[in-house]
């Protein structure tokens, strides 16, 4: 982790758990904050595990123009000029290489674990799968159905997700970076979602391709997020932002903890930290330790 420089020149924001809750509606403090920044040329970028389809409609909400970082940074897409129907043009993919897709449906399945495809911006499942209903009302036509997900895995696949009946534990999380070191990158963007990518992928990677675009040192790039798959992100830039659900792994890597979602608290510490300047103190316990911004 690098130490925190100002200004702040560019803001990496997970969506789900960090910019919404369960109601997915950003709020207004959060419209505000971010419009401020760019207003002031921060580079602001959504950086989420969502599919870009799916991401797309919370940056038209908050007009942002900056690529938009998806699929855990597996795929980044420019943002489609104002009144397009597009969705931007592809700037970044790296997909699963097929042989490991296969081994990672052949070990999800051992588990008991269910696993589904993301590519690109299709959902790919099973016809037996029982949630079927379920996807069809989250990403609408942008389902496909099909008779062998084995034999779809033959084809590049953008990740695996195994959805679990309950939590997954950190001990299947271990498990699977162990079996697949070197091979795929293996996170947790949930407690029920484990989800697979091909080597080097992460939302730290994306981080580092968003900097080195805009020519941003890290020191001077804030990122906000709230689950295992944010980490490496967090860990990354000068101003790490864990929001207080965060796992205590996630928590450990990042220099401030906001305050919760509900209270707008990625909105809060935008304003504290990228707007008003300020900086963190440093002291013997090392950057990594972390600091509660007081609330507003």
């Amino acid at each position: 982790m690098p130490d925190p420089v100002q200004p702040v020149r560019l803001i990496a924001l997970d969506i789900d758990g960090t910019l919404v809750d369960a109601d997915l509606a950003i709020g207004e403090r959060t419209l505000a904050a971010i419009g401020e920044a760019m207003r002031r040329g921060i580079a602001v970028s959504l950086v989420t595990g969502r599919m870009a389809a799916s991401a797309m409609p919370f940056a038209e909400t908050l007009g942002l123009t900056g690529p938009l970082v998806a699929q855990q940074g597996a795929l980044i897409r420019a943002m489609p000029a104002s009144g397009s129907r597009g969705l931007g043009r592809l700037l970044y993919h790296r997909p699963l290489r097929p042989e490991v897709t296969m081994e990672i449906v052949r070990w999800c399945r051992e588990r008991g674990l269910v696993p589904h495809f993301n590519h690109l911006e299709w959902m790919v499942v099973a016809s037996n799968e029982e949630r079927l209903e379920d996807y069809r009302l989250f990403v609408g036509d942008r389902l496909r159905i099909v008779p062998d997900i084995m034999a779809r895995a033959a084809h590049p696949v953008t990740k695996v997700v195994a959805i679990g009946e309950g939590e997954h534990s950190l001990d299947i999380l271990a498990a699977g970076r162990a079996h697949f070191a070197g091979r795929a990158e293996v996170t947790l963007s949930h407690p029920r979602f484990l989800e697979f990518l091909a080597p080097g992928v992460s939302k730290g990677a994306a981080i580092r391709w968003l900097a080195r675009r805009l020519g941003v040192p890290l020191s001077q790039a804030m990122a906000i997020g709230d689950q295992y798959n944010d980490l490496e992100m967090i860990g990354e830039v000068g101003h790490g932002v864990a929001m207080p659900s965060a796992p205590a792994a996630v928590q450990t890597v990042a220099r401030f903890v906001a305050p919760p979602v509900g209270e707008e608290g990625a909105a809060q510490m935008i304003e504290r930290i990228a707007l008003d300047g300020w900086r963190a103190p440093l002291d013997a316990s090392g950057p990594r330790r972390v600091i509660e911004v007081e609330r507003r």
